[in-house]
């Protein structure tokens, strides 16, 4: 757990020191790991039934002889950390920790980031470089948190925290921070979050990109033109490659994502308590939606290591499925609601070739809202099942 020796109200700096007792207590639950079996097969994709046990051992085992997390945890506080008191009406004070980096243009942009399942707020640390408007690039004030019950930031127990109530912790930590207006983006659950955020506040939030979007085809039933034109013209290469990779996610890759919005507490047990299963649970979405991004194991642990010395513990992060998809949570704001136009929030999209739901549209036609459960991922696919 990091340490910190300030609490006030105003955000202060933060630094990342987990205790030694901590690293100790790592080593040895993987010291005492066991590992699976594994089937073997020479004409199929060892993936297929999930992460390798070979991966698995070798990631243990380098996480416990040779990763350096004292290193990793120096590398991070190089970035510009701070943590603040937020007020959530009806769940009290939260400490948020953040990324907040100023531009020294005088007129750059505030841009709230927001990330989502299985990510966190080491995603920004490869942007911060190019959105500070160094040699005439844009220029943007950068505030990147950790999402309640992500991270570093303070877990929620309270039962109905969902949608509304993480807008209105990055809502009111950008006006803590003095930006009375500002910008955001997001994917997977940044991607809803930053809707919320623009639907709830949209005298404050006046423009939104994200790059996840979700959609189905449209129904004969609510708009039949639209239906007819999208039965009737052909799908270019690109668009059968979107739909191929986006039915694959549906057929093979959408289990974990029903357990957690039913079950998070079953589940959770399994990543409080073993670094090895949330190794596995973590990493195998790290390969299956990065566009073959060449990870290191480096990287890997780093990414793992923040989730499992995460202030919350590792299993508060999976409640965000449960909350997010019951309706009350979301304090009367449909899914469609946030799917649809918000007139006063200027939109962008990035439609990427890999993203899990790149087959479910077609850029530039109206599209109806998802069904409720629909992926709510956020990067892109494999080189084996994205072409």
């Amino acid at each position: 757990m990091p340490i910190s020796k300030n609490t006030m109200s105003d955000p202060k700096p933060f630094a990342i020191e987990i205790p030694d007792e901590d690293l100790g207590r790592l080593h040895q639950r993987l010291a005492l790991a066991k590992f699976p079996s594994q089937l073997e097969s020479s004409d199929q994709d060892p993936w297929d039934f999930g992460v390798p046990s070979k991966d698995v051992q070798r990631l243990t085992h380098y996480w416990r002889t040779e990763f350096d997390w004292r290193k990793a945890e120096t590398k991070l506080n190089e970035l510009p950390q701070y943590h603040a008191d937020i007020e959530v009406e009806g769940f009290g004070s939260l400490d948020i920790h953040f990324i907040h980096q100023r531009s020294p243009v005088e007129k750059a942009i505030p841009l709230l980031f927001s990330h989502g399942w299985p990510g966190s707020f080491i995603e920004v640390a490869k942007l911060l470089p190019l959105l500070k408007g160094d040699d005439g690039l844009p220029a943007f004030h950068i505030v990147a948190p950790s999402l309640p019950n992500f991270g570093f930031s303070s877990g929620v127990t309270k039962r109905g925290f969902g949608l509304a109530q993480y807008a209105e912790v990055l809502h009111s930590l950008m006006i803590k921070l003095g930006y009375g207006q500002y910008v955001t983006q997001g994917g997977d659950w940044g991607y809803w979050i930053t809707r919320a955020v623009g639907y709830r506040y949209p005298d404050h939030c006046k423009a939104s990109h994200v790059n996840m979007i979700e959609a189905r085809p449209p129904k004969w039933s609510t708009s039949p033109f639209l239906a007819l034109q999208h039965a009737l013209m052909p799908y270019s290469d690109a668009e059968k490659a979107g739909r191929k990779r986006a039915e694959w996610f549906d057929r093979e890759g959408y289990g974990y994502n029903t357990i957690q919005r039913t079950k998070p507490q079953t589940i959770g047990v399994s990543l409080a308590d073993s670094p090895v299963a949330l190794l596995a649970w973590i990493y195998e979405k790290l390969h299956d939606w990065t566009d073959s991004y060449p990870w290191t194991d480096d990287e890997i642990l780093t990414w793992i290591s923040i989730y499992w010395f995460s202030k919350p513990g590792p299993e508060a992060s999976v409640r965000i499925y449960y909350e997010g998809f019951h309706s009350e949570s979301v304090s009367g704001i449909p899914y469609s609601t946030l799917m649809s136009y918000i007139p006063e929030v200027k939109l962008g999209l990035a439609h990427l070739p890999c993203e899990i739901a790149a087959g479910n549209i077609r850029p530039g036609r109206s599209t109806e809202p998802p069904r409720t459960g629909w992926s709510l991922c956020r990067m892109g696919g494999t080189q084996s099942h994205c072409g």
